[in-house]
């Protein structure tokens, strides 16, 4: 199924986000070859190097390709300093390209790579993952973790292009698609309630159509604030949560299943400060739930996850700060959440208390 590019406006210029099926083999060598770049680094993991990577390298000459394990543990400064030491061995300059190939770690890199290797050359995203094609991809936000938190050292950088191609779903793991389904649903959530009754109703069928319309609402909110000033910190529904979910357990929780129990604590939240009908944390729940994602957590403490939640990006002032729902595809950001309310939420989630 073939789509028109979405068009995302960036910093100085707009981008297209090609969603289709071929766009890794044939429209990205070819956007590849029209812009003659001096040199061109794949960056990509272990996994993917012999799935696609090892292909077009074959297909780009001037390439070359840089895998690094896979995995958030290693989205770090230290897999950086490997990242330019390698971009350096082969030459690359400030007329390089950077192609990440992968899921949201390696697009997170490769980004923060593009960005800060000479002062910043250009890139481009082929995203692997659903969960990169709908969401991680999107936007500019590149960076890396700390032992404190998750994306605490980064920048906006957005790249020239997005080439998100459905036939490499085909070798995803089941557990990384259902991943990605967290960050679709969020989407709905944010900004899309339609997409919620089709997932509720037709499933994840067709795979294109449901990233096209996940990814066109990330794609709207971008437009309208670029560097998470306003309305972009939507996008972090279940973040707040989520990422605390994973940086306790050192990243033994992945990202989507991750978001999946922070959006339902988000929707519970909702609840209990008045903001939305009871009922919407159960319907949220029972989605999640059909689509093979948890909703609970356990072998963590609250209090633990409470700690983590205070180096949230979106935290100012130590003010505690939560993206939550009045009602599906009309989020509000809250920014007076008390300790005792979140660890109410929190511990109502954990099982065998």
């Amino acid at each position: 199924m073939d789509t028109e590019p979405l068009i995302v406006q960036g910093s100085e210029a707009s981008y297209p986000v090609l969603i289709r099926a071929g766009a890794l083999t044939d429209a990205l060598p070819q956007f590849v070859r029209e812009h003659g770049f001096s040199r061109i680094a794949i960056i990509t993991n272990n996994t993917i190097a012999p799935l696609y990577g090892v292909r077009l390298v074959e297909q780009l000459p001037g390439s070359f390709l840089i895998a690094v394990p896979d995995g958030e543990q290693y989205k770090t400064l230290e897999t950086m300093n490997t990242l330019y030491a390698e971009l350096l061995a082969h030459g690359a300059d400030r007329a390089s390209l950077i192609i990440a190939l992968g899921g949201g770690v390696i697009g997170d890199m490769a980004g923060f790579a593009a960005a800060t290797y000479m002062r910043g050359i250009a890139f481009v995203q082929a995203p692997t993952s659903l969960l990169a094609m709908v969401d991680a991809s999107i936007g500019g936000k590149v960076g890396v973790d700390l032992p404190q938190g998750k994306n605490l050292v980064g920048a906006f950088k957005d790249p020239l292009a997005v080439f998100a191609d459905s036939v490499v779903l085909q070798t995803l793991p089941a557990i990384e698609l259902r991943c990605g389904l967290a960050e679709v649903v969020k989407s709905a959530l944010v900004g899309d309630p339609s997409l919620l009754d089709h997932l509720e109703q037709q499933g994840v069928q067709p795979i294109e159509t449901i990233i096209q319309r996940a990814a066109a609402v990330k794609i709207k909110l971008v437009g309208q604030d670029r560097v998470e000033k306003g309305p972009r910190a939507f996008l972090n529904l279940g973040h707040t949560f989520g990422h605390a979910l994973e940086q306790v357990s050192g990243y033994a929780w992945r990202h989507g299943e991750a978001v999946a129990v922070g959006l339902v604590a988000a929707a519970q939240l909702s609840e209990r400060r008045g903001l939305c009908e009871t009922g919407l944390a159960r319907h949220i729940e029972m989605i999640l739930a059909e689509l093979g994602l948890p909703t609970s957590y356990s072998r963590i403490q609250p209090a633990a996850l409470w700690e983590a939640m205070q180096h949230d990006k979106k935290w100012q002032n130590g003010t505690a700060t939560f993206v939550l729902l009045r009602r599906i595809g009309e989020p509000v950001l809250v920014r007076d959440v008390t300790q005792r309310d979140a660890l109410a939420i929190l511990e109502g989630l954990q099982e065998n208390k």
